[in-house]
């Protein structure tokens, strides 16, 4: 699995994005909280603060929990909050090695139908219905993982032209139409809330 990816808008960290399908999970794992570009970021920040130029589910795992703390940690911090997001990238690796020899690409690899890929993403800690559909479509879009079906397991993040997600962010461009689909999205719920809301109690 090699391809361009430009989720991060940093041309080293995009890099290892497109060649390492650990990368992806993680950055995907890191995206909430944070803007996308700082949660994509974050995977290459932890290779390199861990020495190398890829990720390994089986060394992080391993890891010491504080010393990975510490690692997340280190200024400039890999997210906002790096001590419960270090939990979470150990508890998606240490899965990853039980459940699928430490491979990532044996989540969706050989599997028939994109309703199964979800289901394996919606298993990984960390991982809900919402994150497990995003990164369907991201693997569908992107990465030319396309099982069965995989657009309507996908549900609206599948969808063809859409501005939704980190699925169907391939530049800045992009990236300023998928930040201005949410802000619309967060000012419609913000409002639906306020309607439904009772109003001040009647002191007749």
């Amino acid at each position: 699995m090699s391809t361009t990816i430009r989720l991060a808008q940093q041309p080293e960290a995009d890099e290892l994005l497109g060649r390492s399908p650990l990368a992806a999970l993680i950055g995907m794992l890191l995206d909430q909280q944070v803007p996308m570009e700082w949660a994509f970021s974050g995977p290459r920040t932890i290779a390199v603060r861990m020495g190398g130029d890829d990720l390994d589910a089986r060394q992080i795992a391993a890891y010491d929990p504080e010393a990975f703390v510490a690692l997340l940690s280190e200024k400039p911090a890999v997210h906002r909050y790096p001590g419960s997001m270090a939990g979470r990238v150990q508890q998606l690796c240490q899965y990853l090695v039980e459940h699928y020899d430490g491979d990532a690409t044996a989540i969706w690899r050989d599997v028939a139908t994109g309703t199964e890929v979800r289901e394996r993403l919606n298993a990984l800690p960390g991982f809900g219905t919402q994150k497990s559909q995003i990164f369907l479509a991201l693997l569908g879009k992107q990465y030319g993982v396309r099982p069965e079906g995989w657009r309507e397991a996908a549900g609206a993040y599948g969808d063809e032209g859409s501005y939704r997600s980190a699925a169907d962010i391939t530049g800045p461009e992009s990236l300023a139409k998928v930040r201005a689909f949410k802000q619309e999205a967060k000012q419609a719920a913000k409002a639906a809330k306020a309607a439904k809301s009772p109003g001040p109690p009647d002191k007749r």
